[in-house]
């Protein structure tokens, strides 16, 4: 197993925290993925030893193969 620091994630991302954040979000869509394959395909056991999908999703992100931006959060006005 490979081990991905939040600092080689950074180098990406311009910060470790945000690095672990584009992580976060690619491994829960990683795992609809997933639950999604196994919904449409039952036979699929998953007996077969895989990477865990953080793993798979900071290496992505350290790699610099993830994809992602940043929008303006609005905040709701007071009332």
């Amino acid at each position: 197993m490979r081990v991905v620091t939040p600092g080689q994630a950074a180098r990406h991302t311009g910060s470790k925290y945000l690095g672990v954040l584009v992580a976060a979000k690619m491994a829960r869509n990683l795992n609809e993925l997933r639950r999604g394959e196994m919904m449409e395909d039952p036979t699929l056991t998953g007996d077969e030893p895989r990477e865990k999908l953080t793993t798979t999703a900071l290496e992505e992100v350290a790699g610099g193969r993830a994809d992602f931006h940043l929008s303006e959060r609005t905040r709701p006005s007071a009332l």
